[in-house]
């Protein structure tokens, strides 16, 4: 499937591919099991996408850089998981800033603004959303609860956004504004 047909809401069809990357040093040693990648791999399957067994990297600006432009490669959207926060090693978004080429904030406003609804702790959440060469790209946390919960926020536009990266109607399966001709224009 070509993220041309992605904007289809039937979850029998696949809505194109989807790669995990999580970002944790301890993770990536062995410390502990990577809990949050595979749930975020289990909801974006359910939710009809392709995606393969999710990567595991350190925490670090380039190597989050390096391993979200390896993804985009192969991948519609590309989600990491981890590096968000306030620790001094949390460089995930700083490494996202440093490849995609346009933001996308409503994405990571709905995201925020989900995790508040939890709890107050998702205030504290630096995750961007963006485009890297057409590959639509989400920062989520790195609890397992608050990736999924972070991913279930913005995954009923999913489908939708990966249609207009792919050159789609801006209107399709939306909806058109009262003071809008239907000929197009910005928005």
């Amino acid at each position: 499937m070509t993220p041309g047909e992605a904007g289809n809401d039937s979850p029998s069809e696949p809505h194109g591919r989807a790669a995990v990357i999580t970002v944790s040093t301890r993770a990536a040693s062995g410390i502990y099991p990577d809990e949050a990648g595979p749930a975020l791999v289990e909801r974006l399957r359910t939710g009809g996408f392709t995606v393969d067994a999710p990567t595991v990297i350190p925490d670090g600006r380039g190597r989050v850089a390096d391993a979200i432009l390896q993804a985009c490669r192969r991948a519609d959207v590309v989600v990491t998981t981890g590096g968000t926060g306030l620790h001094p090693n949390d460089h995930t978004p700083e490494g996202t800033l440093d490849v995609v080429e346009r933001l996308v904030p409503g994405l990571a406003e709905a995201m925020r603004a989900a995790a508040l609804e939890a709890t107050p702790m998702g205030m504290l959440s630096r995750g961007v959303a963006g485009i890297c060469r057409g590959t639509l790209v989400l920062n989520l946390p790195g609890s397992p609860r608050g990736a999924v919960e972070n991913l279930a926020a913005v995954e009923v536009v999913l489908p939708h956004a990966l249609y207009q990266l792919a050159g789609g109607d801006h209107h399709r399966g939306g909806h058109q504004h009262a003071d809008d001709d239907g000929r197009g224009g910005s928005g």
